[in-house]
């Protein structure tokens, strides 16, 4: 499974990398210079002994002679053109110290530039090359060589007599290996290997003394030779994306080093010396396999960043609270009794949560006195009207009832309470959501699709239509892709035939395909068996929660009143010893989620209140959609009709929330130009307007699209590749 996720990864990232080279390469340039213009520059650059030439993104292909005549020229910028070779004139150029020539055609060095003696710049990113002339050794001031994104499979030997090199760059070549003679490079300070077919390191590598960066993302490296160790300035060490399953004990010797980028490898542990990496700032151990941090791990006082995100940690060393540098630590995806609203958002590529309330929570729920297991989540069952939702629900709770011959359809949600033991003996809570099946009241149920919850698909094996598409793509689009059950209602024993493989192809959430007859109870052992499996084996299931959270929450059920301003709530959670605003917020978005209470936090009006009654507010939004005077109007209504449809004491305080619920989830809008007039459009006519376009008057609308190229585009490395 590992292998294959590295090589999803690699390919992914090759693609996109690929892409992005393309895109440079061929995006039309925003100028093309003639070579009229080109000389008179060259005349005019001249004249003025200028020591400087920009002239990238022309789309040169050639350069003229006269070029030669810029001999106080020292840099000469020639990016994102389409060279394939340079004028023999160019060695003229006797005082260029920065030569550019990324991103061109060259497929070879042309002998005429190793005559630039006095280059020390010389840039070839993003060109062609497979080979380099064994004259580059006459280049003797060479600084910087890069030759990123080419397709070098080797190096010569000579490359090492390169001595004041400080900055070498290979990445994205094709380079299996490095010449044992680099160690001669004895002045090298950074040295990029990144993205290669590297599989292993010479122990020669810990000669370069005064290495002080050393990047070798994405290669094949499944060890690290001892040797490494030796370099002992190293300040910046990256070997994420490799298949590294331990380090070397010598690695603690970096004692200078800063940042080491460990993520994406196979790593189950680290050597508890790991913590005389004292100088360290940010160490990156994402998508490793690491079950467990050592102590010693409290010794990297200058630590300032800690990245651990989809690793196996079930626990963290109490240690880890004395890192008092610590601004940053990942914990997200791994199995941690932390909710995610304190680990951060669930998009990685996003800064996680505050250090401090990450690490408190933790330390809090350890203690068995503060603490209480949480058995509960929230079963929705969804399908179309009459599909047999609410004999499902019914039977579920109680095996024993007895289908009516004319079973009322839901108005709807009805929620029904249904407990079962656990193998643990502990009592299991499931909240039954049974969603109303007509077809005007399917965009409500958006109000409740949530995440930690388990859905069940009810199918009438009566009706060919049963939407399976559409259901499973709602849950998937608006429940963070929870487990989903299709559960055919086999009325009569009429089987149906449901492309199970073609809908798991699609929808990978999608666990469970069964079949039922509620009138004999056939399958319906084996569905609540289904049901008790997977709702006890969500995320959120067994964890602990402060003993102050399972207290409020036990307040806001047992309140009879159908909703209270935030005010209120922050007031009941005080009252409960739960002081701190944040937990507050994270604990009614916790609720939510569940469908204990509802608290739309993120809009300027609903944040005002929490509503602890679901079924109270979608009975109001059903009052609307069900009054006759709104429904001869089309679903045209004002502010007025809503005095009169909502004018019992239950509804009157709370019109301008209930109407503001119903346009934050689209069942209405506030007509342009009419105000306080509004349309329910579940309640337009069906039929097709007679209006035809008039298109003399309305031109046809263009749309440009404009890429412009960079010089190195693949320099912009996504940092979050996880």
């Amino acid at each position: 499974m590992r292998s294959l996720i590295q090589a999803t990864l690699l390919i992914s990232s090759i693609s996109l990398l690929l892409v992005q080279a393309a895109t440079c390469h061929q995006a039309s340039p925003l100028y093309q210079m003639t070579n009229e213009e080109l000389l008179e520059i060259i005349e005019q650059a001249v004249r003025d002994n200028v020591t400087k030439l920009d002239l990238s993104n022309k789309d040169l292909t050639t350069l003229p002679s006269e070029i030669g005549q810029l001999t106080n020229l020292r840099s000469l910028n020639l990016i994102s053109n389409q060279l394939s070779s340079l004028p023999p004139e160019i060695v003229q150029l006797t005082n260029l110290q920065i030569l550019d020539l990324s991103s061109n055609q060259l497929s070879s060095l042309p002998p005429e530039i190793v005559q630039l003696t006095n280059l020390q710049t010389l840039n070839l990113i993003s060109n062609q090359l497979s080979s380099l002339p064994p004259e580059i050794v006459q280049l003797t001031n060479l600084q910087t060589l890069n030759l990123s994104s080419n397709q070098l499979s080797s190096l010569p030997p000579e490359i090492v007599q390169l001595t004041n090199l400080q900055i070498l760059d290979l990445s994205f070549n094709q380079l299996s290996s490095l010449p044992p003679e680099i160690v001669q490079l004895t002045n090298l300070q950074s040295l990029n290997l990144w993205f290669n077919q590297l599989s292993s390191l010479s122990p020669e590598i810990g000669q370069l003394t005064n290495l002080q960066s050393l990047n070798l993302w994405f290669n094949q490296l499944s060890s690290l030779s001892p040797e490494i160790g030796q370099l002992t300035n190293l300040q910046s060490l990256d070997l994420s994306f490799n298949q590294l399953s331990s380090l070397p004990p010598e690695i603690v010797q970096l004692t200078n080093l800063q940042t080491l980028d460990l993520r994406s490898n196979q790593l189950s542990s680290l050597p508890p010396e790991f913590g005389q990496l004292t100088n360290l700032q940010t160490l990156d151990l994402r998508s490793n396999q690491l079950s467990s941090l050592p102590p010693e791990i409290v010794q990297l006082t200058n630590l300032q960043s800690l990245y651990l995100s989809s690793n196996q940690l079930s626990s963290l060393p109490k240690e880890i609270r004395e890192l008092a540098n610590l601004k940053k630590l990942d914990l997200r995806r791994n199995p941690l009794p932390i909710p995610p609203e304190i680990l951060g958002t669930k998009d990685l590529s996003e800064d996680p949560g505050d250090v401090n309330k990450i690490l408190n929570f933790y330390f809090r729920v350890q203690d068995p006195a503060e603490t209480e297991p949480f058995y509960e989540a929230k079963l929705l069952i969804i399908g179309e009207g009459e599909a047999g939702k609410t004999s499902l629900a019914k039977k579920i709770k109680d095996e024993n009832y007895k289908l009516q011959a004319n079973e009322k359809s839901t108005e709807g949600i009805e929620v029904i309470r249904w407990h079962f033991t656990l193998p643990n003996g502990k009592d299991f809570r499931v909240n039954i959501w049974d969603f109303g099946g007509q077809e005007i009241y399917h965009q409500t149920h958006q109000f409740f699709l949530s995440k930690r919850s388990l859905y069940a698909l009810v199918a009438d094996t009566r009706k060919e239509n049963t939407g399976f598409y559409w259901w499973l793509k709602v849950v998937e689009l608006l429940s963070d892709k929870s487990p989903v059950f299709i559960i055919k209602n086999e009325k009569q024993d009429r089987q149906c035939e449901v492309d199970g493989g073609q809908l798991r192809g699609e929808f990978d959430n999608l666990k469970e395909i069964l079949a039922t007859n509620l009138n004999t109870n056939r399958g319906l052992a084996e569905i609540k068996k289904a049901i008790q499996l997977y709702i006890s084996n969500l995320d959120h299931v067994g964890t602990p929660l402060p003993k102050l959270w399972v207290r409020v929450r036990a307040a806001l059920e047992n309140d009879s009143r159908n909703y209270i301003s935030v005010e209120e709530y922050f007031t009941l959670c005080r009252v409960n010893n739960l002081i701190d605003k944040k937990d507050m917020l994270r604990l009614s978005s916790y609720l939510h989620d569940l469908g204990v209470c509802l608290h739309f936090q993120d809009d300027s009006t609903l944040k005002h209140y929490v509503i602890l009654k679901p079924e109270w507010g979608t009975t109001a939004v059903y009052r609307v959609l069900d009054s006759q005077t709104v429904k001869q109007e089309l679903g045209c209504f004002t502010k007025e009709n809503l005095k009169d449809i909502w004018k019992s004491g239950e509804y009157a305080d709370m019109r301008d929330e209930l109407l503001q619920l119903m346009m934050r989830f689209k069942l209405c809008y506030e007509i342009p130009g009419r105000h306080d007039i509004y349309i329910a459009p579940q309640l337009l006519s069906i039929e097709k307007a007679d209006y035809t376009w008039d298109d003399r008057n309305n031109p046809a609308l263009h749309l440009y699209i404009h890429a412009q190229r960079h010089p190195h585009p693949l320099y912009c490395r996504d940092a979050s590749l996880d």
